[in-house]
């Protein structure tokens, strides 16, 4: 557990370095950088809002925590919300100041400009396991420090399941209030200023512009690096929790600490892997951060073995993680290729036809895209669990998210990619910067649904392995299927995802509706701007999209919560474990079909904006920005708030399922049944 602590400590040694590394970079023009303060402003003025609003949450589930399962998971669960918002903050503070520099970055050449834009997105993906793994391990040294096995161990270890619900709330709230914000600003801007009003994205006239600037960092910086800070810490926790659940005395301890252990050898090879994300690598910036991925998984992997075969004694377990890694990079290639390639150039042609026609075929594309995933993780499971039962399960989701250090730096790095095009192309700079910028962002949406990948098949048996840990929380041996209790809870939890997916996207649509409505008035009203004289007012719309999405995202993030613990007391133990179960099984598929609709409809777009089949202001094109929009939420807002949901309302009912199974108890008693 020292040894993690270290290499946590050292994570964030290299999130300082890599930080001043960006900030020492040259920032540009006086108007670059009133642009880029334009930006930092409003993202961090959306963050203040929106923490505090999430600090009254937090502190409203602490003292219920405290008061009614223990202090210690409370202060745990405290802990974990602290820690998820303090990753969120340190990498938007770094991706709203690497936009500017990455754009005059451009100016010199691809291979500078990506040398700002991919340090900018790591400190986002080392701060979210380094901050993990470091509190984790402070947190376990704390409270399991001299303990060796038995209830004890269990004990420590299941506090911690306190600090992954912490950062799974806050991960929801931010994960889906960043969504809404950054689609409704998205669509609102791209509605009207691209199909009404024809003009370029990211143009200055347009009045919502800033606010879709402000929308990247908040939603895809801030909002995914909460969530992968919540899918990292949630494999960690109910691997260590089975491991002092379900291995022998003898095994217990070492197996809560080969868990540490393996997250500490995936920091390592995230850290060495950044190194290998060069721009001047054969294939351009996508196979750049292919490497980078790639280098970092083999390390993790040949790291894993030394420590499993070499340190904890079994090859078994070995095998189990490896099956993580290779099916997480499986899903991760799969939706690439879903996303991108033959497959959307077909998807771009069918927008000749019209928007419904691109619409229909994409989301026949994603329907299709989910099989194989699905496929890979229930073989997964299957081997996993012959190699070291539920705990191997446990190994795999902790192999699949091993380098999230990487796969979040390259998610990170699209959207300080793209805000470095905006203020290109708003400061006027050559267009050779902005088919820089471009090309940097197009490789960045292409490679992150690697990323996503990872997330989903990760959630799916993270959800897997805390369900299992939930089963002797809630004293039951097993869950009888042919029960119609447990029959009833799978219905019902099978509908949980469509409710909370509808809810997000529908929250989206109330937004930028009064997002179009805002930019329609100033077009109408503004004298001079369509024809640049006249600047547009920026504030009216960070406004409207910051209060909508600070609005609408509370509904969400109280059914999560709420949702297991009604089922648990209304119906008993076991049906909440059928609902667990069904929403584990129709929101895994929902989420991949989701992002791979958004992925493919994207560069589909950007594949006519390319030059192709009339380029921008075409009939095609125009068909393509709708399907894009539609795609929008479905990426990211409803598919990347999926996994959350899963795991959170597992998480939940692990930690309250004394509440629950007394809530139960007294509720049979007073009915008298």
């Amino acid at each position: 557990m020292i040894l993690s602590g270290l290499v946590g400590f050292f994570g964030l040694l290299f999130v300082a370095y890599l930080s001043a590394r960006v900030v020492a970079k040259e920032a540009g023009s006086p108007t670059m950088q009133e642009l880029s303060g334009y930006i930092f402003e409003g993202a961090m003025a959306f963050l203040a809002r929106e923490y505090r609003t999430i600090g009254i949450f937090a502190a409203v589930v602490t003292v219920l925590l405290g008061f009614g399962i223990g202090w210690a998971i409370a202060f745990a669960y405290i802990i974990g919300a602290i820690c998820s918002l303090a990753a969120g903050f340190v990498g938007m503070q770094i991706a709203t100041r690497a936009n500017v520099r990455t754009a005059q970055a451009a100016t010199k050449g691809l291979h500078e400009a990506m040398d700002v834009a991919f340090p900018g997105g790591a400190v986002m993906g080392m701060s979210v396991v380094s901050i993990g793994l470091f509190a984790l391990s402070l947190l376990y040294r704390f409270f399991g420090g001299g303990v060796e096995a038995g209830e004890a161990l269990q004990f420590a270890v299941n506090v911690l399941a306190g600090f992954s619900m912490g950062a799974s709330s806050v991960a929801l709230f931010a994960r889906v209030g960043g969504g809404i914000y950054t689609k409704a600003a998205d669509v609102g801007a791209d509605l009207v200023g691209k199909v009404e009003v024809g003009i370029p994205e990211d143009d200055p006239r347009n009045p919502a512009v800033i606010a879709d600037l402000v929308g990247d960092n908040v939603g895809d910086v801030a909002g995914m690096g909460a969530d992968l800070f919540e899918s990292y810490v949630g494999a960690i926790v109910s691997g260590m929790i089975l491991a002092a659940e379900t291995l022998p005395l003898a095994k217990q301890l070492n197996g809560v600490t080969l868990v540490l252990f393996l997250a500490a050898v995936g920091v390592l090879a995230s850290v060495v892997g950044t190194f290998f994300v060069r721009a001047g690598a054969k294939g351009g910036p996508q196979a750049a951060l292919r490497n980078g991925t790639i280098v970092s998984a083999v390390l993790a992997v040949a790291g894993s073995f030394v420590v499993i075969a070499g340190w904890y004694g079994e090859i078994l377990p070995f095998w189990a993680f490896l099956s993580g890694v290779v099916t997480g990079m499986a899903i991760g290639f799969v939706a690439e290729r879903y996303t991108s390639g033959k497959r959307v150039e077909m998807l771009a042609r069918s927008c000749g036809s019209g928007a419904a026609t691109n619409i229909i075929q994409g989301f026949g594309l994603s329907c299709q895209s989910t099989v194989l995933p699905l496929v890979l993780i229930a073989l997964t499971t299957i081997l996993s669990f012959r190699c070291a039962g539920f705990f191997g399960i446990a190994l795999s989701a902790i192999g699949m998210l091993s380098i999230a250090g990487i796969t979040v730096a390259v998610d990170a790095y699209g959207p300080i990619a793209d805000n470095a095009g905006g203020i290109a192309e708003m400061a006027h700079m050559e267009k050779s910067v902005r088919q820089i910028t471009d090309s940097l962002d197009a490789a960045g949406n292409t490679t992150a649904a690697i990323a996503k990948g990872f997330a989903i098949g990760s959630a799916a048996l993270t959800a897997l392995a805390l369900f299992t840990a939930y089963l002797p929380a809630a004293a039951l041996d097993k869950i009888d299927i042919m029960s119609a209790r447990v029959i009833a809870g799978l219905f019902i939890g099978g509908v949980v995802p469509f409710l909370f997916a509808g809810e997000a996207m529908r929250a989206v649509g109330r937004a930028a509706f009064r997002v179009v409505e805002e930019v329609r008035r100033q077009f109408k009203e503004i004298p001079g701007l369509m024809e640049g004289k006249t600047r547009a007012e920026y504030a009216r719309c960070v406004d409207i999209t910051t209060a909508g999405a600070l609005k609408e995202m509370i509904t969400p993030g109280i059914l999560a919560v709420t949702i297991p613990i009604v089922i648990g007391i209304l119906l008993g133990a076991d049906a909440l474990g059928g609902m667990l179960a069904g929403a584990l099984v129709s929101g895994v598929p929902l989420a991949l079909q989701f992002a791979n609709a958004g992925g493919a409809w994207d560069n589909a777009k950007k594949f006519i904006e390319a030059g192709n089949l009339g380029g921008k202001g075409s009939e095609a094109h125009k068909a393509a920005v709708v399907g894009d929009t539609v795609g929008d939420p479905f990426k990211d807002t409803a598919a990347p708030a999926m996994n959350i949901l899963l795991k959170l309302m597992t998480v939940v009912s692990l930690v309250f399922a004394p509440l629950i199974l007394a809530g139960h108890k007294l509720l049979v008693q007073s009915l008298g049944f």
